[in-house]
C-alpha cells in the first residue's frame, strides 16, 4: 500500500484545510514529520487510520465523534478527512466525515448530521474517478479485504509505535500473548481449546447421564422385584457400575421366575374349586327361578279376575267407536262448511266497514254497479292526465331555456374579455420566439468552440497524468535494474560457492571399487564432505532462473517506460504548453456560455406551441360568441310558443280537476273507490255461497247419524275416538288377551309345577359359598398376574440396562479421547511437557518468526553485537513459549531484554517493530506496504547509533518503500531533508511541507 495524498479539514488541532503530498515526501525514501510537542504530529497518523478504518488508533478512539473535530474550526465548517492511496494495483480515494453538530439553517439552535463515507476508484482508461460505495459497512469490508489487516494490525505494522514495542520487550508472557493474539488473530486456536473443553464437559455429562439412567433403571428393577434383593451401593462414574448392575439383574430375574411357578400352582387349585361351587349354584338358582315363576303366574291370574268387568266395558266402547266411524265424513264436511261460513262473514264485515254509509245495506249486484260507474268516470280523466304531464314538461323546458340563456351570456362576456387582450398576447409570444431563435444561433457557434476546448483539456489531463506515470515508470525501471543486478550478484555468489564445494558434490557419487571421475583411483580413503552451507546444483539453477526473471521484468519495465514517454509526447503536442488549470477555466467558461445559450434555445419550441395554442383559442372563442348569438334568437321564438301551449293546458286542467288540487289526486280517489266497491261485492257473494253450503252439510250429517244407529248427530260425535284414544284402547284389549294366554301357558308347564311342589330353595347359602370360591380364585389370579408382570418388567428393564451398557461403551471411549485432547491443548496433560496451551504454541511460533526477522536489522543497527532469540522456558506461573531474550556477541551470553539500556532498547524495539511488520504483512497475504511511519524514540540515541539506525531505515528503500519518522529531535532535521513540519498557533496548527530539492 502506498499513500499519495491526505487532506484534513477541521480535524484535531487543524482548524482549516491542510494538504499532505506523500508522493513528494516519499521521493527520497525517508522523510521527517516533526514539530513541537502538542502541535499535532500524531494527529496526521490518526487521520490516515481514521480515513481507512473510520476510527483512530488505541485509546484515542473513545468518544471520537465530536472529539475528532477541531476546536479552532469555524462553526459552518464540517470535519473531513480524504486519503488517496494505491493498494493491490488499484488507486482509491476514501473520504470520511464524522457526526457533526452544526447550527440550524433556519431558526436558532443546532442539529446533528450523521457520519458520511465515500469510496472512489480512479479509472486510468477513462481518466476519471468512479464512485464505488457510500456505505460505512461496505467500505470497511472492502478496505479490510484489500489490506488484509484489521485496524489493530495496521496500527502496529504501518504506524510503528516505538513505546509499545519497548513495553513489549519488557512485558511478561501474558502481555506479549495479548498483543500477538490481536495482531495474528489467534482466536480460532482459542476457540479450538474452548470447543474441546466444551466437548469434554459435554461427553462427561453424557457419561454421567448414562450412568444415572442406568442406576435409575436398576432402582426400577428393585421396585419391580418387590425390594426382595438389596441393590449394590454405587454412584455414577464409578468403575464396575455396569457389571454390578447386570449381575444383580440376573439374580432378580431368577427369583421372579421361581415366584411365578408357585403362583401358577395356587391359581390352578382355586380354579377347580370355583368351577364346583358354580355348578351347585346354577342348580339352586334354576329351582328358585321355577318356584318364583309359578308363584308369579298365580298372582297374575288373580289380577286378571279382578279386571274382568273393565275389560268387558272396553270391548263395548270399541264397538260403538267402530259404528261412529261411518258418520265421521259427514261430521268433517259440516265442520269445514261452518268454518268457511265464518271466514266469509268476517270478510264481508271488513269490506262493508271501508264503504260509505250509503252502501251499508246494498247487495252484491248494487255494489258491482257502483264499482262500474266509478271505473267509467276514471276512464274519462285519461286525457286530463296527459295534459297535466305535458304542462310539467313545458315548465321544465322553460327552466332549461332560462339556464341556457345565462350560460350563453357568460360565454359572450368571457369571449369579449379574452379577445380584448389578444393583440398584446400575440406581441409578447412573438418576442419570446425571436429571442429563442437568436439563442439557438448562438448555441451552434459555441458548440464547436466547446468541443475544441474539451479535447485540449482532455489532452492536458492526459499530459499531466502521463507525466506522473513517467516518473513512476522511471522509478520502476531503476528498481528493476537494481533487482536484476542483485539477482545476478546472488547467482554469481551461489555459483562461486558451489564451485568451492564441488569436490564434496563429486564425492557423494563415489563407490568403493569404482574409479573416481577426476583421478581414476578405485580407492577413496578420505572423500570430501559437504559443509553446512554447501550450495547444490538445484539452488544454483533457482538463482539463475531468478536472475533471468529479474532481467525479463527489467526489459518489460523499460519497454513500458518508452511507451509512456511516447504517449506523453503526443498528449503534449495536442494540449500545448498552457496549464491544465487555465484550459479547464476556459472550457468551463465556454461550457457555461453554451449551457446558457442552449437553455435559451430550448424555449423556442415551447413559445411557438404557446402562440399556436393562443391562435386556436382566439378562433374558438370567436366561434363560440357567434354560436351564442344564434342560440339566443332561437330561444326567443321557442319561449313564445311554449307560453301559448301552457295557457291552453291550464284552462283544460281547471275543468278536469274540479274541487281537488290535481287530476292525479282526483284519479287516485276514483281508483280507491272502485277497488273498495269491487272488493265488497266479491265478499258479499262469497258469504251468501258459504251459507248455502253449511245448510246442505247439516242435512247430510243428520241422515248419516240415523243410518248408523245414533239418535242425534251429537251422539255419533261423542262415540268417535281419535287416533291416539283408539290405539290406547286397542292396546289394552290386546294386552289383556296376551296376559291371559301367558298365565295359562305357565300354569300348564310340567317343570314349573314340579318345582312348586318341592321345598323352598336356599339360594343365599349357595351364593355365599360361590362368592368365597371366587374371591380365593381372584386372589390367586392376582398373585399370578403380579408374578407375570414382575418377570416381564424385569426382562424389559434388563434388556434396557443391557442396551444402555452397550450404548455407554462408545460414549466412555469418546470421553476418554476428548478429555486427553482437551488436556493436551489446555496444557494440563502430562504429555504436554511444557504445559503450553494451543494458542500459546501458535503464538510462540509467530514470536519465533518475528524474532528471526528482527534479528536481521538488530545486528545491523548494533554492528553485529545483539541477536534476538525466542525462548520456550516457563517463567513463574506465566505462560511458556513466549519468552524473548537477547544474545550479546561480546560476552557470548543470553540475557533478558529488560537489562538493555535506553539506546539498546530503542534498537531492539525498532528492529522488533520492523520484523513484526514483515511477518504480519506475510500473514495478511503478502500485501505490499510501501509507506511506513515510526513514531518517536530517536532521542535516546547517540550520533553513531543514530547513523546506524538511519542506514537501516534507508535500506528499506531497496524494497521501494518510503519511511516517515515522527520525531522532534533537532538533529534529524539536518540528516533527513524531506520534511513535513507541524506548526502550532493560537488559531490552530498548520502543515508545511518541504521535499528534496
Amino acid at each position: 500500500m502506498r499513500l499519495h495524498r491526505l487532506d484534513l479539514t477541521a480535524f484535531g488541532p487543524f482548524g482549516g484545510t491542510q494538504h499532505v503530498d506523500f508522493d513528494d515526501l516519499s521521493a527520497a525514501g525517508l522523510f521527517l514529520l516533526h514539530g513541537p510537542t502538542g502541535a499535532g504530529k500524531t494527529s496526521v497518523l490518526d487521520a490516515v487510520c481514521y480515513a481507512l478504518y473510520g476510527a483512530v488508533p488505541g485509546a484515542r478512539q473513545s468518544g471520537q465523534g465530536q472529539s475528532l473535530r477541531s476546536d479552532h474550526a469555524a462553526p459552518g465548517t464540517r470535519t473531513e478527512v480524504r486519503l488517496e492511496f494505491t493498494v493491490a494495483g488499484r488507486r482509491l480515494e476514501i473520504t470520511r466525515q464524522p457526526p457533526w453538530e452544526r447550527p440550524k439553517k433556519r431558526g436558532t439552535g443546532s442539529t446533528t448530521d450523521k457520519a458520511q463515507s465515500r469510496l472512489r476508484e480512479y479509472n486510468a482508461t477513462a481518466g476519471a474517478w468512479k464512485d464505488l460505495s457510500r456505505s460505512h459497512q461496505e467500505i470497511g469490508e472492502e478496505i479490510t479485504q484489500l489490506l488484509g489487516m484489521s485496524r489493530e494490525q495496521f496500527c502496529q505494522v504501518v504506524l510503528l509505535p516505538q513505546g509499545d514495542f519497548a513495553r513489549f520487550l519488557r512485558a511478561d508472557a501474558e502481555a506479549r500473548g495479548k498483543l500477538l493474539g490481536r495482531l495474528f488473530d489467534t482466536r480460532r486456536f482459542a476457540d479450538v481449546e474452548r470447543h474441546l473443553a466444551e466437548r469434554r464437559r459435554s461427553a462427561e455429562a453424557d457419561v454421567r447421564d448414562g450412568d444415572a439412567a442406568l442406576l435409575a433403571d436398576a432402582h426400577r428393577m428393585q421396585q419391580a422385584a418387590g425390594d426382595a434383593l438389596p441393590l449394590p451401593d454405587l454412584k455414577p462414574g464409578e468403575p464396575g457400575l455396569a457389571d454390578a448392575v447386570l449381575a444383580w439383574a440376573a439374580v432378580a430375574r431368577a427369583d421372579a421366575r421361581e415366584r411365578l411357578a408357585i403362583a401358577h400352582c395356587a391359581r390352578t387349585a382355586a380354579e377347580s374349586a370355583r368351577a364346583a361351587t358354580e355348578r351347585a349354584l346354577d342348580d339352586v338358582r334354576e329351582t328358585a327361578r321355577l318356584q318364583r315363576r309359578h308363584a308369579e303366574a298365580q298372582e297374575r291370574a288373580a289380577r286378571l279376575a279382578e279386571r274382568a268387568d273393565a275389560h268387558r266395558e272396553a270391548r263395548a266402547r270399541m264397538e260403538r267407536a267402530r259404528k261412529a266411524e261411518a258418520v265421521a265424513p259427514a261430521l268433517d264436511l259440516r265442520e269445514a262448511a261452518e268454518a268457511e261460513q265464518r271466514r266469509a262473514a268476517a270478510g264481508e264485515a271488513r269490506a262493508r266497514a271501508r264503504l260509505p254509509e250509503t252502501f251499508a245495506d246494498a247487495g252484491a249486484s248494487g255494489l258491482a254497479a257502483a264499482a262500474r260507474r266509478a271505473a267509467e268516470e276514471l276512464g274519462g280523466l285519461e286525457s286530463a292526465r296527459r295534459a297535466e304531464r305535458r304542462l310539467a314538461e313545458l315548465t321544465a323546458e322553460r327552466v332549461d331555456l332560462d339556464r341556457e340563456e345565462r350560460a350563453d351570456e357568460a360565454v359572450l362576456q368571457d369571449a369579449a374579455d379574452w379577445l380584448a387582450e389578444w393583440e398584446q398576447t400575440r406581441t409578447d409570444l412573438q418576442a419570446r420566439i425571436d429571442r429563442a431563435q437568436e439563442a439557438a444561433t448562438r448555441a451552434e457557434h459555441l458548440a464547436a468552440q466547446c468541443e475544441s476546448a474539451r479535447q485540449r483539456l482532455a489532452a492536458a489531463r492526459r499530459r499531466d497524468r502521463l507525466a506522473e506515470d513517467t516518473d513512476a515508470a522511471e522509478a520502476r525501471v531503476l528498481a528493476s535494474r537494481e533487482r536484476a543486478l542483485t539477482a545476478q550478484e546472488h547467482w554469481l555468489d551461489l555459483k562461486e560457492q558451489r564451485l568451492k564445494g564441488i569436490a564434496a558434490e563429486l564425492a557423494a557419487g563415489l563407490t568403493d571399487g569404482a574409479p573416481c571421475a577426476v583421478c581414476g583411483a578405485t580407492e577413496h580413503p578420505a572423500p570430501a564432505r559437504k559443509s553446512a552451507g554447501h550450495i547444490d546444483q538445484e539452488a544454483e539453477e533457482r538463482a539463475l532462473a531468478a536472475h533471468r526473471d529479474a532481467e525479463g521484468r527489467r526489459a518489460e519495465d523499460e519497454r513500458r517506460l518508452a511507451d509512456v514517454r511516447e504517449t506523453l509526447a503526443a498528449a503534449t503536442a495536442e494540449a500545448g504548453a498552457a496549464p491544465t488549470v487555465q484550459l479547464a477555466e476556459q472550457a468551463e467558461e465556454l461550457e457555461q456560455s453554451y449551457g446558457a445559450a442552449r437553455e435559451g434555445a430550448s424555449r423556442l419550441h415551447a413559445a411557438q406551441e404557446e402562440l399556436r395554442r393562443a391562435e386556436q383559442e382566439r378562433e374558438r372563442r370567436t366561434a363560440a360568441r357567434q354560436d351564442a348569438a344564434l342560440r339566443a334568437a332561437a330561444r326567443a321564438s321557442r319561449r313564445d310558443s311554449l307560453d301559448d301551449e301552457r295557457a291552453a293546458l291550464e284552462e283544460e286542467l281547471g275543468r278536469a280537476r274540479g274541487d281537488v288540487g290535481s287530476v292525479a289526486e282526483r284519479a287516485a280517489r276514483l281508483e280507491e273507490r272502485a277497488a273498495l266497491l269491487t272488493e265488497a261485492a266479491d265478499a258479499v257473494r262469497v258469504a251468501e255461497d258459504s251459507a248455502h253450503r253449511l245448510k246442505d252439510a247439516d242435512a247430510r250429517l243428520a241422515d248419516a247419524a240415523y243410518r248408523a244407529g245414533f239418535d242425534t248427530p251429537y251422539d255419533a260425535a261423542a262415540a268417535l275416538l281419535d287416533d291416539q284414544a283408539h290405539r290406547d284402547l286397542q292396546h289394552r284389549l290386546d294386552a289383556w288377551q296376551q296376559e291371559e294366554a301367558a298365565v295359562r301357558a305357565i300354569l300348564a308347564e310340567a317343570d314349573t309345577t314340579a318345582a312348586a311342589q318341592q321345598p323352598l330353595a336356599d339360594l343365599q347359602s349357595a351364593e355365599h359359598t360361590a362368592r368365597t370360591a371366587a374371591r380365593r380364585l381372584q386372589e390367586a389370579v392376582s398373585a399370578h398376574d403380579a408374578a407375570v408382570r414382575r418377570c416381564a418388567e424385569l426382562d424389559r428393564l434388563s434388556a434396557r440396562v443391557t442396551a444402555s451398557v452397550r450404548r455407554l461403551a462408545p460414549l466412555r471411549e469418546e470421553y476418554d479421547r476428548v478429555a486427553r485432547l482437551a488436556s493436551l491443548t489446555a496444557g494440563t496433560s502430562a504429555d504436554n511437557e511444557r504445559r503450553m496451551r494451543l494458542e500459546s504454541y501458535v503464538l510462540a511460533a509467530r514470536l519465533e518468526q518475528v524474532a528471526a526477522a528482527a534479528t536481521v536489522r538488530l545486528r545491523r543497527m548494533s554492528s553485529g553485537r545483539y541477536t534476538l532469540v525466542h525462548s520456550d522456558d516457563r517463567s513463574g506461573r506465566g505462560r511458556s513459549g513466549l519468552g524473548l531474550h537477547v544474545v550479546d556477541a561480546w560476552t557470548g551470553r543470553e540475557r533478558d531484554t529488560a537489562t538493555l539500556s535506553g539506546g539498546e532498547t530503542f534498537f531492539a524495539s525498532l528492529a522488533l517493530a520492523l520484523g513484526l511488520a514483515d511477518v504480519v504483512t506475510e500473514e495478511a497475504g503478502g500485501v505490499r506496504l510501501d509507506t511506513l511511519f515510526i513514531d518517536e524514540g530517536f532521542g535516546s540515541l547517540d550520533e553513531q547509533s543514530l547513523d546506524d539506525v538511519l542506514d537501516v531505515l534507508d535500506s528499506l528503500r531497496e524494497r521501494d518503500r518510503s519511511v516517515g519518522i515522527v520525531s522532534h529531535v533537532a538533529d534529524l532535521r539536518r540528516r533527513v531533508h524531506a520534511q513535513l513540519e507541524v506548526v502550532k498557533g493560537r488559531t490552530g496548527s498548520v502543515l508545511r511541507q518541504r521535499a528534496v530539492g
